[in-house]
């Protein structure tokens, strides 16, 4: 599959954006901190979430997060707690929102959810033939671990696979 780039990438934010997330992601957040923006577009103070993971992708740093208003509501809901200290240790979905208004325009926006239970990889699905060619690819399944549950059993069925069809 072609590589494209985003039209804001050219942009160079420090903070996560739209343009970064190409597929919804699993983050744990490390710690929230109110903190000055970094843009220097403004004098405002923002819930900044660090990560517990340190890549996006292989090789790609993970920026931290502005969390607005909606996602920092959704945080309360999600931790039970309206503190940004009590938020570390919460594992959350990353997706884009392609109609989020921003004034008088829809925008792409970044938000969140609680992640869902992984569901179980098995053989015989499209699932299994895609973690197959993770672990070709990454010689490891931590891309596959963080979107799937996988037994000790199976994961040892889809290395000795993957080895034998490279």
């Amino acid at each position: 599959m072609e590589q494209k780039t985003h039209y804001r990438k050219a942009f160079n934010s420090p903070y996560l954006s739209s343009a970064d997330i190409v597929e919804p992601v699993m983050f744990t957040i490390q710690h929230v901190k109110l903190l000055k923006d970094e843009t220097k577009k403004t004098k405002d103070l923002f819930n900044t979430a660090f990560w517990v993971e340190k890549e996006l992708r292989p090789g790609e740093a993970l920026k931290p997060m502005i969390l607005n208003a909606t996602n920092s509501r959704k945080m309360k809901i999600l931790t039970g707690s309206p503190y940004i200290e009590d938020w570390g240790g919460t594992q959350v979905i990353i997706f884009v929102d392609k109609n989020v208004r921003f004034g008088r325009d829809t925008v792409e926006g970044l938000r969140i959810e609680k992640p869902l239970q992984k569901p179980d990889l098995l053989p015989g699905t499209p699932a299994w033939t895609n973690a197959i060619a993770a672990y070709q690819r990454d010689k490891n399944l931590d891309a596959v671990e963080k979107r799937m549950t996988i037994s000790d059993e199976n994961k040892a069925a889809l290395i000795e696979e993957a080895n034998h069809v490279a």
